[in-house]
């Protein structure tokens, strides 16, 4: 992987193990950033803000993040992502490709208490991680959701108008939002195996909850089901000149004992759980794919006791690829795994 002036680091080149990888620096040096470079290569965005042009480094024209993927099953691959302030560009193989086709050449699942507004934030945030996390794993999720948003722009655009051939985007609304929510509601029962086989800290039981609605067995019996929620609340969307029921609308909660963790969580369990959401997606990935996403845990010893730390990053790296940051060299060492790179000023070198 090459990185070029993201954030506080100037020019960056890493030769990655395929196990685990742990970048140790006092705080601010750039190790998390180094996280971000292999999100963006992933994603082509960053975990940290929707403003990707945030990750510029201050008075450079651009920034870069390039690297090779491999895998048992797969020939090299090129990606490169540039953000520049106008925007940014997407490469595969030396070619620029459009953000669909460059998707699903590199998954990556990330544990940073940036990513807390998953459990604590609004109800989009765990809308979008569901939509995320099952969009990697099939492509026909990935075109129904973009369909499906592309729907709820140009209804909303029609009740602005006053609501003129409403009836024909009801039909497309209901006809997606039934598949949508079908695909989604089996994602989140993978999860569900997922978190109660996982990490479970003092034996908590985490959960992921969708709408009533939501859950129903067949497409058939969801687009049934939605129909009758837009006929409800014909008049209520009208006068809000938007669409009011939907999968874009539909509450998901994360337990912990069976309780709402956005509202009951301490801070301490809020981390466990968002660490147990990690861990559960890649469990799935796996368990889908065949082969590994790649794990990026941020200042993972920070909320782990040493021994569990330790654990983890064992239990990770067996199974692919993950890279962890700390801030204590002592840990580092005496986690004796993978390869340890140290960060300075935006400056990477291998230990």
């Amino acid at each position: 992987m090459e990185v070029r002036d993201l954030r506080n680091i100037r020019e960056a080149a890493v030769t990655l193990e395929p196990g685990l990888n742990v970048f140790v620096g006092r705080n601010a040096q750039g190790k998390t950033s180094l996280l971000e470079a292999v999100a963006l290569l992933a994603r082509g965005r960053s975990f940290r803000t929707e403003r990707v042009q945030q990750l510029i480094r201050r008075d450079a024209p651009f920034a870069r993040a390039a690297g090779v993927t491999s895998g048992p099953a797969r020939r090299e691959t090129a990606l490169q992502v540039d953000v520049r302030p106008e925007g940014r560009t997407l490469h595969v193989d030396g070619g620029q490709v459009t953000s669909a086709a460059y998707q699903g050449r590199l998954e990556a699942v990330v544990y940073s208490t940036d990513r807390l507004r998953i459990v604590r934030g609004p109800m989009r945030e765990r809308r979008s991680y569901l939509d995320r996390g099952a969009a990697a794993l099939w492509p026909a999720y990935r075109r129904t959701l973009r369909d499906y948003e592309l729907v709820v722009r140009q209804r909303n655009a029609c009740l602005e108008r006053g609501g003129r051939d409403l009836e024909a985007w009801d039909e497309r609304l209901i006809e997606l939002g039934a598949a949508l929510r079908h695909r989604r509601a089996g994602y989140a029962e993978r999860l569900r195996e997922a978190l109660r086989e996982g990490y479970r800290p003092q034996g908590e039981r985490y959960d992921v909850e969708l709408a009533p609605e939501a859950t129903v067995p067949s497409e058939a019996e969801q687009a049934q089901g939605l129909r009758g929620e837009v006929d409800r609340r014909r008049r209520e969307e009208q006068r809000a000149r938007r669409s009011l029921c939907g999968p874009h609308r539909d509450p998901i909660r994360l337990n912990i004992d069976g309780v709402d963790a956005a509202d009951h969580a301490s801070s301490g369990q809020a981390r466990s759980l968002l660490l147990a959401l990690a861990l559960a997606t890649l469990a799935v990935y796996r368990a889908e794919r065949g082969d590994s996403a790649v794990a990026l845990l941020d200042d993972l010893d920070s909320e782990l006791d040493e021994p569990r730390a330790a654990q983890l990053c064992r239990e990770v790296s067996e199974r692919g690829q993950a890279l962890v940051t700390t801030a204590h060299p002592g840990w580092a060492r005496r986690l004796g795994l993978g390869r340890v790179f140290t960060v300075d000023e935006g400056r990477v070198t291998a230990a």
